[in-house]
């Protein structure tokens, strides 16, 4: 089985067997993989190899499924197969003769549906070792790696397309973007519904009172019953208190859940590498500048 470029050649090789008395074997020509723009598929147009396609984070048996639909398919609407189901359905009689154009985008799609359908310990292990193969996690055997991975799975699993993409939304978390935040125009009316009421109230609770501090340090998970408490004290609820603790939290207007930011933030102090990061103390130094900026220019 080999690809249609080589049918010239076919008529010189039978010759050449029925010339040294050798029975020639039967030939099978598949059409060519072409490029978005049917030209012939080559390096311009990105990874060309398994090994380069693994490198960007494609699971095996999405790839495997995804080229064996290139020119096959097995009569059905069927889009996902697994290796067996491949092996059993495939026959050279569902071949189609006009080529196939590599769409990395259906590619891509699919790669996200086999991220969806995996176990979550299956894709905590594979992150896992991505990860440390990246240099990003630093003693992955540990409580503080494990929650991180535990933790990141159940947050990015459903919107992952890649698995390289699990390092990137990750590192999006550790950042903090306070200052390009409060200057974006979209944060108006968050600022004058009373943003730095509650941003002095959360400086106040780090570095005077220190309960915010003690709370992070020891008990990061509880942070959501510190919410309620600072919509208590400062008799605020629904987006005039979310809205102002996200971004006092996370430097940012939206988000996965503040408490589990804050939670993996805190953790991954202690075992992820990364130029992202803003430790949490680093973040309330940063928003504590913040205040006094507003309280300076009152």
């Amino acid at each position: 089985v080999r690809a249609e470029e080589h049918l010239p050649n076919t008529l010189r090789q039978v010759l050449i067997y029925n010339a040294l008395g050798l029975k020639p074997p039967k030939f099978a020509h598949c059409s060519l993989i072409l490029a978005p723009d049917r030209s012939k598929l080559s390096k311009r147009h990105g990874a060309t190899s398994v090994g380069e396609f693994k490198e960007e984070g494609y699971l095996s048996e999405a790839l495997m499924n995804y080229l064996a639909l290139l020119g096959w398919n097995d009569g059905t609407e069927q889009e996902m197969f697994t290796k067996d189901e491949l092996i059993e359905k495939f026959s050279l009689g569902r071949i189609t003769k006009s080529a196939a154009v590599f769409d990395k985008q259906k590619l891509n799609w699919m790669n996200s549906q086999y991220i969806r359908q995996l176990d979550a310990s299956d894709l905590e292990r594979r992150l896992t070792d991505l990860w440390v193969e990246k240099g990003v996690l630093a003693g992955p055997d540990t409580e503080e790696a494990r929650v991180i991975m535990a933790k990141t799975v159940e947050i990015f699993q459903e919107a992952l397309v890649t698995l390289n993409q699990s390092v990137e939304e990750f590192e999006t978390l550790l950042g903090f973007p306070l200052e390009a935040t409060l200057a974006d125009g979209k944060a108006k009316k968050c600022i004058e519904g009373g943003f730095y009421d509650v941003a002095k109230y959360i400086v106040d609770s780090y570095f005077v009172s220190g309960e915010l501090k003690e709370l992070v340090e020891t008990e990061p998970e509880s942070f959501k019953g510190f919410i309620k408490k600072v919509g208590k004290d400062l008799d605020k609820k629904g987006k005039n208190l979310f809205l102002p603790v996200r971004i006092c939290m996370t430097g940012a207007m939206q988000g996965p859940d503040v408490g589990d930011q804050v939670y993996l933030v805190k953790k991954a102090e202690s075992c992820i590498n990364s130029g992202a990061l803003v430790s949490f103390e680093e973040r309330m130094r940063v928003l504590q500048k913040a205040v006094e900026n507003v309280s300076v220019n009152a």
